[in-house]
C-alpha cells in the first residue's frame, strides 16, 4: 500500500478540494450556461502567469504561434469525464513553470464527447484567459476498428489511442512534444523535462522501469509464438509507462511509427497478444530503444486498486510529476452535503493551485 507519506498527499488533495481554505488571488469564474447545462463543473480563474525578464520572448504579450521556435509543447486529451484533472494539470505546469508563457498546450478532444469540443475550448479559456493553446478533434473513426476488447473497458476509450496520431494532428512544425496524460500533477518546471535529449535515434523519451516483469504485458500466444517473440531477440525491452513522453515528431513522421503501431494493434484483432489496450502496441515498437529518463518524471500508480489491496510501489527519491495511473482518481467523485443529504457537486469550483500547492508542500 501506499507509504504514508503518499496517503497524506491524496488525503490532503481531497481535502482541500472539497474545502478550499483560501483563494490564493484566484477570481471565482461562474460557469457559463452551455457548461452549467452539460453538467460540467465551474472552475476558478487562475493567476496571469508571466515570464520573467531572461526567458525567451518575454517582451512578447502577444499570444504565441505554435511554430514558435521558443515554446514548450505539451499535448493532452481533454475530455468531460477528466476535465477536473486536465485543468488541475495545466495549471500545475504553469504555476512551476520557469517561463509559463512559453508553454503551449495542444489538447486532442474527442469528435463524439458527451460536451463538445467547442464548450470544452471555451472553458479553459475563461478557467486560463492568458493560455496559448490549441483544441483538436480527434476524430474516433481513426482508430474505432483497429481497437480491441481490454481488461477494463476504460481502456478501451478512442481517446487513449490519440498520441499514436499526433505527428499527423499536430502542425507540420511542430518537432518535438511532451505528451502527458490528464490524471498528472507535476510539482517541478517543465522546462527541465523539456530539455532532456533524445540520443542516437531514439524517438521517444520515459521513464522505464526495467525491474518489471515485462513478460506479463504479453499473452502466452504472444510468447509461444517463435515469430512473434523474436521481435525482441535484438533488444532488451523495459517497462515504461506511456502517460509521460517525450517525442521526437520529425523522427517519428520519417520512421511512419503510426502505421507500426497500428500493424499491431490489427495483428492483435485477429490473435489475442496482449489484454492491456493501447500500451502493448508501444511496447513492441519501441520496447528496448527508449531514451531513459530519470524516473522523478512519473511517480505512477498512484490511485491503485486499494479495494484489493493492489498498489505499486514507489519508486526512490525525489518527485517532480505525480501520476494517478491507477483506478481512484482524486477528483471524479467528490461530493458535498446539502441539507443532510450526500450529492455528487457537479456545480463545484475550487481553486486547483490549493491542489498543486498541497502537493507540492506535502512532498
Amino acid at each position: 500500500m501506499l507509504p504514508n507519506r503518499l496517503n497524506a498527499v491524496v488525503l490532503s488533495l481531497i481535502l482541500c478540494l472539497l474545502f478550499p481554505p483560501f483563494s490564493l488571488g484566484i477570481r471565482s469564474f461562474p460557469i457559463f450556461p452551455a457548461a452549467a447545462a452539460n453538467g460540467l463543473p465551474g472552475f476558478t480563474e487562475a493567476p496571469e502567469y508571466r515570464n520573467g525578464e531572461f526567458c525567451p520572448g518575454s517582451g512578447n504579450r502577444i499570444s504565441f504561434l505554435s511554430c514558435d521556435p521558443s515554446l514548450v509543447h505539451i499535448a493532452m486529451t481533454l475530455d468531460s469525464g477528466y476535465l477536473r484533472g486536465s485543468i488541475a494539470a495545466v495549471h500545475s505546469v504553469l504555476r512551476h513553470s520557469s517561463c509559463p508563457e512559453n508553454v503551449f498546450f495542444h489538447f486532442i478532444s474527442a469528435e463524439f464527447d458527451p460536451v463538445s469540443p467547442r464548450i470544452l475550448n471555451r472553458l479553459v479559456q475563461s478557467t486560463f484567459p492568458s493560455l496559448n493553446f490549441k483544441v483538436y478533434i480527434f476524430r474516433e473513426d481513426t482508430v474505432i476498428n483497429l481497437i480491441s476488447s481490454s481488461i477494463r473497458q476504460a481502456l478501451e476509450n478512442p481517446l487513449n489511442y490519440a498520441r499514436n496520431y499526433l505527428g499527423d494532428m499536430l502542425d507540420p512544425c511542430v518537432d518535438r512534444v511532451i505528451y502527458l496524460d490528464s490524471d498528472i500533477i507535476v510539482v517541478d518546471d517543465i522546462h527541465k523535462l523539456w530539455n532532456v535529449s533524445l540520443t542516437g535515434t531514439r524517438v521517444i523519451g520515459a521513464p522505464e522501469y526495467c525491474h518489471a516483469n515485462f513478460t506479463k504485458y504479453f499473452t502466452d500466444e504472444f510468447w509461444s509464438d517463435p515469430l512473434l517473440a523474436r521481435v525482441f531477440s535484438s533488444r532488451k525491452p523495459c517497462y515504461f509507462n506511456t502517460g509521460v513522453m517525450i517525442m521526437d515528431l520529425v523522427r517519428w513522421r520519417e520512421g511512419n511509427y503510426k502505421k507500426k503501431i497500428e500493424a499491431w494493434m490489427e495483428l492483435q484483432k485477429n490473435k489475442r497478444i496482449y489484454e492491456l489496450g493501447s500500451l502493448p502496441p508501444f511496447l513492441l515498437v519501441f520496447g528496448g530503444n527508449v531514451e531513459a529518463i530519470d524516473h522523478r518524471w512519473n511517480q505512477h500508480g498512484l490511485g491503485g486498486d486499494n479495494v484489493n489491496g493492489v498498489c505499486r510501489s514507489l519508486h526512490p527519491g525525489p518527485v517532480s510529476l505525480l501520476h494517478w495511473s491507477g483506478k481512484g482518481k482524486p477528483w471524479p467523485h467528490l461530493v458535498h452535503h446539502h441539507n443532510g443529504a450526500k450529492e455528487e457537486d457537479q456545480n463545484w469550483s475550487f481553486s486547483s493551485s490549493i491542489l498543486v500547492g498541497y502537493a507540492h508542500d506535502l512532498l
